[in-house]
């Protein structure tokens, strides 16, 4: 399993293209397949999975494409306390 407990956004983006390989992989698609399904060009589908480099709207394209769109949801969702007193004020 692909943590994503990560450090730089270097880490973070090349697990997210890992769990992505992955998925594809698990469908059996190609990376040519893959990238006609999500809209974008070979090239960049290509150097999205050896990068992790892409563009949000792409990205969002490839979670549709992969049917994992709803793992959005929780992107950036939750507040983060900073102590028992910010979470006992949010009530």
């Amino acid at each position: 399993m692909i943590s994503l407990d990560v450090t730089t956004a270097y880490d973070l983006t090349n697990a997210v293209a890992d769990r992505v390989r992955k998925r594809r992989r698990e469908r059996k698609l190609t990376q040519a397949q893959m990238a006609k399904k999500a809209g974008m060009s070979l090239g960049s589908y290509k150097r999205f999975e050896q990068t992790g480099e892409v563009s949000f709207r792409s990205l969002a394209n490839i979670a549709i494409a992969l049917e994992c769109e709803r793992d959005f949801d929780e992107l950036f969702s939750r507040r983060q306390y900073n102590s028992i007193q910010e979470v006992l004020d949010a009530r």
